[in-house]
Formats: C-alpha cells, sequence, structure tokens
C-alpha cells in the first residue's frame, strides 16, 4: 500500500514579498437555524500585480465566499469571517473601520459580479451607474462624470455609447452589459479585479470576447485578477496560476500548464476529465460521482473521500495540509492537499 507523502514537506511557504493580495489562514461560516456552515476553512493565495490567479471549483466550494470576504461585502449576520489575515498591500483589511474599507472598494478594489442583469439598478441608465463612480470617489459633476461614462463605454466597446449612455440595462444584451459591469469595475483603475463567473449564462463567442477583453486591461492597467470560475476551459488561456478549491479548502495550487500537464490531485484530475473532447466523440461523458459535502456536516479527513476513487483508510481519518509537489522537471511552486498525490500524479 501506498504510504502519505512526509507532512514536514508540507509546511506552506510565504506569498511573494510582491504579492499585492495576500490571503491567509482565512476562515468564514454562516450560522443559519439548522446549524452552522463551515463555507471557508483556512483558504491561503495570493495574487501580485499584473498576475492572473483562476480560482476553480463547483458551486458550494467557497470560491465566491472568499472573495465576498475580500471585499467586504458578506451578508453579517449571518455570515461572519472568524479567523485569519487579508492583506492587501501589506494592510489587513479585516482590521479596518467599515468607512476605511469603502475607500478601498472600487477605488483600489473592484469586482465584477457574475450576474450583470440582477447587479445593475434598473431604474437608473447605465450612463449614471458607471458616472457615480467618479462622484462619489472623485467628486466630479454630473456632467464630467456623464463624458467618463462615455469614454469608458467606448474603452469597452460598446458601439454608438455617447448615444447609449442614457438607455437602461434592459436595453442592452447579455454580452454587452457584461462588458458595463467591467467598465465599472475599470472606472477608477484599481489595482486588483475580482471577476466572479464573469462569462456566466454568454454563448461562446461572446465569452471569448469578454475574456479577451478583461485580458487586454489588465495588461494594459497592470492589475492584479481573481478569476473566479468552474470552467477549466475558460482559464486556459488567460490566467498564470489555479488555486483548486473543495468544501471551502484549497486542494490543488500550480501554473496553469502544470495542472493540464499533470493534476496532482484527484478532484483536480475529475474536473478535467470531465471537460467534452472532440477526440472523444461518441463516448460518453465523465462525471465525478457523488455530491459535493453539506458545509454543516464536512466529513472527517479529506472533504474529498466520499468521492475519491483513491481513498484509503488515512484519507477518512488525517485531513491532508498542502504539500509540497515535486517531480523531475518542475520549477515551480506547487501544493496539492493529497496524502498520494504522487500516485495521482503517475495515474
Amino acid at each position: 500500500m501506498a504510504t502519505p507523502a512526509s507532512t514536514a514537506a508540507a509546511a506552506a511557504g510565504p506569498a511573494p514579498a510582491s504579492a499585492l493580495l495576500d490571503v491567509r489562514d482565512l476562515h468564514v461560516e454562516f450560522r443559519t437555524r439548522d446549524g452552522v456552515a463551515k463555507a471557508v476553512n483556512g483558504v491561503d493565495y495570493a495574487v501580485a500585480a499584473g498576475e492572473t490567479l483562476a480560482v476553480l471549483g463547483e458551486s458550494g466550494s467557497g470560491k465566491s465566499v472568499t472573495a465576498q470576504a475580500i471585499m467586504g461585502i458578506l451578508d453579517v449576520p449571518p455570515g461572519r469571517v472568524t479567523s485569519g489575515e487579508i492583506l492587501f498591500r501589506g494592510r489587513d483589511l479585516l482590521q479596518l473601520k467599515e468607512e476605511e474599507r469603502r475607500r478601498i472598494r472600487g477605488a483600489e478594489m473592484a469586482m465584477i459580479f457574475q450576474d450583470a442583469l440582477s447587479s445593475l439598478n434598473p431604474v437608473l441608465s447605465v450612463g449614471d451607474q458607471l458616472g457615480e463612480m467618479f462622484v462619489v470617489h472623485r467628486g466630479m459633476s454630473r456632467k464630467d462624470a456623464r463624458a467618463k461614462a462615455v469614454e469608458l463605454m467606448d474603452r469597452v466597446r460598446i458601439p454608438a455609447a455617447k448615444e447609449r449612455v442614457t438607455q437602461y440595462p434592459h436595453q442592452f444584451s447579455g454580452g454587452m452589459r457584461q462588458r458595463i459591469m467591467i467598465a465599472m469595475a475599470m472606472a477608477l483603475e484599481p489595482s486588483l479585479i475580482i471577476a466572479d463567473e464573469p462569462t456566466t449564462a454568454l454563448d461562446v463567442t461572446v465569452q471569448a470576447q469578454v475574456m479577451d477583453l478583461l485580458a487586454e486591461l489588465q495588461r494594459e492597467l497592470n492589475m492584479g485578477l481573481i478569476l473566479i470560475t468552474h470552467d477549466l476551459g475558460v482559464v486556459a488561456d488567460v490566467a498564470d496560476k489555479i488555486a483548486v478549491m473543495y468544501a471551502g479548502r484549497i486542494v490543488e495550487t500550480a501554473p496553469v500548464h502544470e495542472i493540464y500537464r499533470a493534476p496532482a490531485h484527484p478532484y483536480t484530475k475529475g474536473l478535467l476529465e470531465s471537460i467534452p473532447r472532440l477526440d472523444q466523440k461518441g463516448q460518453d461523458l465523465f462525471a465525478i460521482k457523488g455530491l459535493p459535502p453539506n458545509l454543516m456536516n464536512i466529513p472527517p479527513g479529506c472533504a474529498f473521500n466520499p468521492r475519491c476513487p483513491m481513498a484509503q483508510d488515512v484519507c477518512r481519518t488525517d485531513v491532508p495540509p498542502l504539500y509540497r509537489v515535486t517531480y523531475e522537471g518542475l520549477a515551480a511552486e506547487r501544493r496539492s492537499a493529497c496524502h498520494f498525490w504522487k500516485e495521482t500524479l503517475r495515474g
């Protein structure tokens, strides 16, 4: 029987000194009538200026809750951050007063939400919503803010921006509404953007256009970007590194090309195998068996063990740390929260 990798090799290294955002051992829970849901359980990740981190996982894995905690927009109650640090430019955001965090939101970090139609105010024109950023944060007049709104709409390639700035969200297509959300996030040229499923419900062609636009603006402004998604196909061409989440934990981190070349966690491997491929025409699609765990009753040991084809006794009792993944030809930092990551790589 294979033996677990050495726990001594698992000590997570410090975030790089150049990290723009450094999330350390973050825990978030939701207290409900039915019990306590442990939505985020010790998340660690870092993003540098100009870098794109893709955060992957099924619905309910804690991706969006982590982002909301970073932005300071958790619904409190029932949600609350119970421990951890969120360092932005070296300052712990969790220690700041709400007024200070409000000044940072929009100006220094911004978020693109997944459902543009529900995120935009239906009774205000898109020009008023874009211009509000400049009125609140820059003290501009309404007239000057409207001119800035037109510039932003031009920047994200919305045709006839000068004429359409007075229109309302329902008068735009899904792809155009998502461009408006990107324009709103980019308005004050923040250092960090969090994009939460920015291509949800868009067709494949529009998805590509939105992702290309986001990548272009990121390069132009040298921003850090956290891209939250469940779609490995979306991130292949835009991400620098990937963090895979399951049951509120990071279970694997790696440079994007290494994840595709050789996943080191059975969950990541399952996600990759579930992507439809042209060379498998006529074959049944692979699916990970079972369902994600109930966050009020996370299984002991590795949370993935009830669904894992490689699970052994140690997986049902011992929570795996993020082991350092090493193999010949690997120069970059890799981590896997699997006792049997070596066997996963070989498989």
